[in-house]
């Protein structure tokens, strides 16, 4: 049996096992949070190292993406040295195929068609492949990298003016700690009203469920909610803010959809391939294999 197991820096309320089987293999997949304490990920790490087939990094990224550069979390980087023999990911190089895919499936399916929706992406850097499917099947975005990151109330509108502000901005955000940019631990369940407009104006608020969760109204009525690592108590919080529609870009196991990292640590763990020797072409392949599609769930009834 394969195991994968995704360590996070988010809440422990949200850990969670399950069993199931992908390309004729059983997997174990278990996902444990550290309540925001760095130390105690690194020393579970270590303590796991070598007897999982590969580990998820949750609640913080490793690496973000602008165009062709990438960026390096300084915080992030020593947390993933801790491991020596079992990969470790971040769920990076899946955002950049994943969810690129789900969004072409999602363009022109009848009950999303999502092609030229007003979209507020709440990271763009976080999420680049999704930025750049979203601009190429014609939505209007408002990238939220700067309100839902470092708190200032400015809407970007183009991906060229993202690119910008991220190669400016991304060598130094990289090296602060990531509880300034990002809830970990018990924020992660506080819900704290800002940026309302920019929810009102859209009708899909897609990225991290965390930072949608952390900023968004009392009401969303209408909305389609484009995310991942929604568990069923999200759900229950959406739907009693008037949500329409659930998608996520992981499928669900047990109830509840995974992180990225978590997929991409099953991709690996499937792979039996080195992480260094797997593109792009890779993940694109093992995804149509395992016949990974996107999870809707109508959170109303009509």
């Amino acid at each position: 049996m394969k195991r994968v197991v995704s360590l996070s820096l988010g809440s422990s309320s949200r850990n969670h096992r399950v069993q199931t089987v992908f390309l004729d293999q059983e997997v174990e997949i278990e996902r444990i949070g550290t309540d925001g304490d760095r130390n105690k990920l690194i020393q579970l790490i270590r303590e796991m190292d070598g007897s999982v087939d590969a580990f998820g990094m949750g609640g913080i990224d490793r690496y973000i993406y602008v165009n062709k550069n990438r960026f390096t979390f300084r915080e992030a980087e020593t947390i993933a040295r801790a491991a020596t023999k079992t990969p470790i990911l971040d769920g990076s190089g899946l955002k950049n195929t994943l969810e690129r895919y789900v969004i072409e499936q999602l363009a022109d399916h009848p009950q999303v068609q999502l092609r030229g929706k007003k979209v507020l992406l709440v990271s763009g850097v976080d999420r680049f492949g999704m930025a750049e499917a979203l601009i190429q099947h014609e939505c209007q975005v408002v990238f939220g990298d700067l309100m839902f990151g470092l708190g200032i109330p400015i809407p970007v509108r183009s991906l060229v003016s993202l690119e910008r502000i991220a190669k400016v901005l991304a060598p130094i955000i990289t090296k602060l700690p990531i509880r300034y940019l990002y809830p970990t631990g018990e924020k992660q369940e506080q819900v704290k009203p800002g940026f309302r407009q920019y929810y009102e104006e859209a009708d899909v608020i897609a990225g991290d469920f965390h930072f949608i969760r952390r900023y968004m109204p009392d009401e969303l009525g209408g909305k389609i909610i484009l995310t991942n690592t929604v568990t069923a108590s999200d759900k229950l919080l959406l739907k009693e803010r008037g949500a329409h529609l659930l998608v996520t870009t992981t499928p669900h196991l047990e109830g509840r959809s995974f992180g990225t990292n978590v997929m991409e640590a099953l991709l690996v763990a499937l792979a039996d391939k080195p992480t260094f020797l797997l593109a792009e072409k890779d993940y694109r392949k093992l995804i149509e294999r395992m016949g990974l599609q996107p999870y809707m769930e109508w959170l109303q009834q009509f």
